[in-house]
Formats: structure tokens, C-alpha cells, sequence
């Protein structure tokens, strides 16, 4: 049989224990990819998964393949340019995203085309 004293001494010690992992596991995260893993678009159609790696590793896609812009080689965020709503000059983001991506896998025949094929979360 434990004493009392033993017993509020192993206690102690797993609470340091335990305070010591919590503390140490938030302290050293682990390092984030150079570029995103994957991407989740949130939209009112349903969450869309991108996978980089998929599109420039199993494709051989170019970033500047997707990420486009008329006057220099920079790679930009599409709604810094594309907004919510479109115009006869600018597509909106959500036609933008379906002319690239559907367009895309139409004209080469890989990929999803149908609305539930990408739009499933």
C-alpha cells in the first residue's frame, strides 16, 4: 500500500510531467512547407480541395500555368484582382476559378469537370 506523502509526490511529479509536454509541444511546432499542401476554397457551392503537388508534380504544371498576370512574371493571390463580382473586363473569382480549372481539365481531358466532382465538402 502507497503512503500519502508517496502518493501526492507521483502526483506532483506527473503534473510536471505533463505541463512540461503541453508546454514544450506549443513551443516547438513543427517547420510549414515552403508552399501549401493543399488548399481549401470555402464558397457557397460547398468547400473545394486543390492540391499543389498533384497539379505540378503529376502534371508538370507551371505555377505561371494557373497564376497569371498580363504584365509581369509575379505570382498573385486570384482575389486581389478577381472579386466577388465581375465585369466585361474582369471574370469574378468564382468564373475565373471555373473558366482556369474546368477549362483546364476539359481541354486536356484529366480532372474533374462536373460541379459535385470538386465541390463535395
Amino acid at each position: 500500500m502507497t503512503s500519502q506523502p508517496h502518493l501526492k509526490a507521483a502526483v506532483l511529479i506527473m503534473t510536471v510531467f505533463l505541463i512540461t509536454g503541453i508546454v514544450c509541444y506549443a513551443s516547438f511546432s513543427p517547420p510549414s512547407p515552403a508552399e501549401p499542401v493543399r488548399l481549401m476554397f470555402q464558397n457557397d457551392a460547398g468547400k473545394v480541395l486543390f492540391t499543389h503537388q498533384t497539379h505540378t508534380e503529376t502534371y508538370l504544371l507551371d505555377c505561371l500555368d494557373c497564376h497569371h498576370n498580363l504584365y509581369d512574371d509575379e505570382i498573385y493571390d486570384c482575389g486581389e484582382c478577381h472579386g466577388e463580382i465581375g465585369d466585361e473586363y474582369m471574370p469574378s473569382l468564382p468564373d475565373a476559378f471555373h473558366e482556369q480549372c474546368i477549362g483546364c481539365h476539359a481541354d486536356y481531358g484529366a480532372g474533374p469537370v462536373e460541379c459535385n466532382s470538386c465541390h463535395v465538402m
